[in-house]
């Protein structure tokens, strides 16, 4: 019997009885005892990850899944720092997890004993907790519940919003052994602490938006979808929504092609709003946040938490919900201007696109959105995929849209993507991320061969950065430079990438092979090359066809401001 054994099967326990269900591991000595004890238990499902930082990502991806936080466990040392970038992902995008480092003793610290190295708040602000519960020993037995529950509330967001929770626990040898009998636990099979949260008074807009021209921009963390879709029907407002909040499906209110139109001078002046609610984070457009930021309009940001995600500094009043008692529609005309505006956009973005055999990135886009089975799962990568999917796919039902947009980097989003798959078994599970994002990510698939997952992925490969293309340094770097440092083209041949890695690979020539090569289980890789010229003048090509519609077709003008 051990005390490290008896303190891991403790904590162990308590996360058993607080609801965790996962834990994702990565091979080390320091860590061993909670490893077994991890193990040991037939409730937890353990999925073994060879490299930390996929380990840390797929963790999220698992947490992104259930709204439950799953455990990442490494050794000490390097191992733990691989841990940050989803840490940070997680802090940014409110995700529960579980972070647990393993440590050397006190007295292996700083006299050059292996993989030592401080770990003591190795994660800084990005976590909501941090505890360094010391070596374990008896006279700390009666402790080890109350930190084992008190991660998991913190990692629910009993402090305020949900996040990472950083354990760092320190072991000495004997690493291997037996629990000794564990300390005594809460009747009935409950935690050690539960915690209850009063949810907040809504901030009732009645008098504030009555009778005024507004619109409702919903993006990830917003209220429930039948709460947005019921404000902007009572208010007779439009509706633009990112397909992460789960507010774009089709209804009245609903545009989906907002980028589009307002990248028209015209309909972005004719249609400026006096009231915006903003509801949950930001969306990618800039064209749309720069157009509400130029727009002089009374803004309220809504989160559920109270972030303060307000970049352009234009929030009159920032609070955890509202309602609107009292709903007074807009002036007549308003709605009606935007939605015959939105039919013209979505006609003329489908009719641009359908001209092309040749798959372009916004066609993948709104194609891979259009096909997805009912109750399927997507993960898009950040760069360009999210944007067109944001841009140019039409809403949609029945499908759960998932990015990691709380940092908004391209990393570990093959891991977030099987993590997610995992946390969903009976979903079928989708990605659409570009080739740097798969490359910078292609080791996680080691780990899809350990689990039984679905998740395919549609990569578009158009050998470099092709973000790069749409920002100034296009225009303003000579073009050798341009390519060495923003292109960065990697020449490689990502289906001989992905087939090391034991994926299987389609590719795509044409757009309407599509439908076939999402057929069939398991991780699969479907491969589309693109060209980032093309793909400019493709965005271009989109962008002046919906502004000639709009200037042909002339939808109502909305009622003049006040």
């Amino acid at each position: 019997m051990t005390v490290q054994a008896t303190f891991a099967a403790t904590v162990v326990d308590e996360w058993v009885r607080a609801g965790v269900t996962d834990a994702v591991l990565a091979p080390g000595s320091r860590s061993t005892p909670l490893a077994l004890a991890l193990h040991a238990r037939a409730d937890v499902r353990v999925h073994v990850h060879l490299d930390e930082r996929s380990a840390g990502f797929y963790a999220l991806g698992l947490g992104l899944a259930t709204g439950n936080p799953a455990i990442v466990l490494t050794t000490s040392g390097t191992a733990a720092v691989e841990l940050h970038p989803a840490v940070v992902e997680a802090h940014h995008a409110h995700v529960p997890l579980l972070a647990c480092t393993a440590d050397r003793p006190p007295e292996l610290h700083d006299v050059g004993a292996s993989q030592a190295i401080d770990q003591v708040h190795l994660f800084g602000r990005a976590v909501r907790w941090f505890a360094q519960p010391g070596v374990p020993d008896d006279a700390s037995r009666g402790a080890w519940r109350s930190l084992a529950a008190r991660a998991v509330a913190e990692a629910r967001g009993a402090g305020g919003a949900p996040g990472p929770v950083h354990l760092n626990l320190a072991f000495r040898e004997p690493l291997v052994g037996e629990p000794d009998a564990l300390p005594p636990a809460r009747p009935g099979g409950g935690p050690w602490h539960t915690v209850e949260r009063a949810e907040p008074g809504a901030l009732d807009v009645s008098d504030r938006v009555a009778g005024r021209r507004g619109v409702v921009v919903a993006g990830a963390d917003a209220p429930r979808p039948p709460v947005v879709h019921g404000i902007a029907e009572a208010l007779a407002w439009p509706l633009v929504a990112d397909a992460r909040s789960g507010c774009r499906v089709p209804a009245r209110t609903t545009v989906g092609a907002f980028d589009a139109l307002l990248r028209s001078p015209e309909f972005a002046a004719e249609h400026r709003p006096e009231v915006v609610l903003r509801l949950g984070a930001p969306l990618t457009s800039r064209v749309l946040n720069e157009w509400l930021a130029a727009s002089g309009a009374d803004q309220v940001l809504v989160h559920p938490r109270h972030a303060w995600l307000d970049p352009d500094r234009t929030a009159a009043t920032v609070t955890a919900s509202v309602t609107v008692a009292r709903p007074v529609p807009s002036p007549p005309g308003w709605l009606d201007g935007w939605m015959e505006a939105e039919r013209l956009a979505q006609a003329t973005i489908a009719s641009v696109l359908d001209a092309h055999t040749a798959p372009t990135e916004p066609g993948v886009a709104r194609a891979l959105l259009d096909l997805l089975p009912s109750e399927a799962v997507l993960m898009v990568s950040s760069s360009m995929p999210v944007r067109d999917l944001e841009w140019y796919a039409p809403p949609r039902e029945g499908v759960r849209v998932v990015a990691n947009r709380g940092a908004s980097g391209i990393d570990g989003v093959v891991s977030t993507a099987l993590g997610l798959a995992a946390g969903t078994p009976g979903r079928r599970t989708f990605a659409l991320l570009g080739d740097l994002a798969f490359l910078h990510d292609a080791g996680g698939l080691v780990a899809a061969g350990r689990r039984d997952v679905d998740c395919t992925f549609v990569v578009v490969d158009n050998d470099g950065g092709g973000i790069f293309s749409f920002l100034p340094q296009a225009e303003l770097v000579p073009p050798d430079g341009f390519e060495t440092l923003f292109g960065t083209p990697h020449g490689l041949d990502l289906a001989r990438v992905a087939t090391a890695y034991g994926a299987p690979v389609t590719r795509l020539e044409r757009l309407d092979e599509l439908c076939s090569a999402l057929d069939g289980g398991g991780v699969r890789v479907v491969h589309v090359r693109t060209d980032r010229a093309v793909n400019v003048a493709v965005h271009r090509e989109i962008n002046e066809a919906v502004a000639a519609a709009l200037t042909a077709g002339r939808p109502r003008r909305g009622a003049p401001a006040a």
